[in-house]
């Protein structure tokens, strides 16, 4: 059984930009990236779709990854989004993001022509032969129009030693069991569907990979600790309140959907980058009487959030 190198909550934080240039705010990402640490994330995950990773320059790409990652400072793992259109520029980044001191690096098949499975082994080979940090296979069919099956994976990582970790976002909750048996354990299985968060903890997840700790940090750390801890009924109370939150930022957008809440919350981040649009003022009110519902909600304590990241 393979021991993960990230465990947990892992944040995925926005891309912040001034909402006069243009420009990426890199003293906004600095606070936005140090809050997520300092509020009790296991892992921080820049440039992933989160961070309007695509509607990045190369300059920016890099600046940004730099940015966050002297701002965690080795404080807590690092995962980077390292996808592009083509392997040359994922190996490009991959590279970056391990001159920067990234701990894994996450790779999607960003693609335009659908990639047969000879081409999908060859890019994650040479993006793997690139660098040694280990590699997190991210499956978004949703987003890359590619749904790569637990056969099709467990056969890549086979032939890749330093693909080790699986972003799986399907929604398809029985594929991370299916992941785990069939590597026999060699694959860490991480969960990228918000709604579906405590089943693939149950199902054997090691880790959450979410936006959702941008706005509601306390939230997503009670639901992983009431699981680990075998809080069964109080995962699910906490689920039940947090639910139309994760429904809602998933279903509007997360760029502009956590870009809304932290202006709501004073903590401006800028607005998305088009074609991307802000989010409407009737979406937005209803986030902010989403937020204040939680923020009143008397499931919410202090009781869990000392609990160490780990898997029964």
């Amino acid at each position: 059984m393979a021991t993960a190198l990230l465990k947990g909550v892992i944040a995925y934080p926005v891309t912040p930009f001034d909402p006069d240039t243009g420009a990426v705010d890199h003293t906004a990402l600095h606070h936005l990236t140090d809050r997520l640490v300092t509020s009790g994330s296991h892992a921080v995950a820049p440039l992933g779709s989160t961070g309007e990773s695509a509607y990045l320059s190369e300059a920016e790409w890099d600046a940004v990854c730099g940015t966050v990652l002297n701002t965690v400072n080795g404080r807590v793992p690092t995962l980077v989004g390292v996808a592009h259109l083509t392997t040359e520029g994922t190996v490009r980044r991959a590279r970056v993001a391990a001159r920067h001191g990234a701990s894994a690096i996450m790779v999607l098949p960003q693609v335009y022509w659908k990639l047969t499975e000879a081409e999908l082994a060859r890019h994650y080979a040479e993006v793997a032969a690139a660098t040694d940090l280990p590699i997190m296979l991210y499956n978004n069919p949703g987003t890359s129009g590619i749904d790569l099956l637990p056969e099709t994976i467990v056969e890549l990582a086979r032939k890749i030693p330093n693909l080790t970790m699986v972003k799986e976002s399907s929604g398809d909750v029985a594929r991370f069991t299916t992941l785990r048996e069939l590597s026999e354990g060699t694959l860490s299985v991480y969960n990228g569907s918000n709604p579906v968060a405590l089943d693939a903890f149950r199902a054997g997840a090691v880790g959450w990979c979410t936006a959702a700790p941008c706005l509601v940090p306390d939230w997503t750390l009670q639901l992983y600790t009431a699981v680990i801890c075998g809080r069964d009924e109080r995962a699910d109370a906490i689920l039940a309140e947090l639910l139309p939150f994760l429904e809602f930022i998933v279903g509007h957008g997360l760029p502009r959907a956590i870009k809304a809440g932290l202006q709501l919350h004073n903590r401006p981040a800028g607005p998305p980058r088009a074609p991307l649009l802000p989010l409407p003022d009737k979406e937005t009110q209803q986030l902010r009487d989403i937020l204040d519902r939680l923020e009143s909600s008397p499931h919410l304590d202090g009781e869990l959030l000392t609990a160490t990241p780990h898997m029964p």
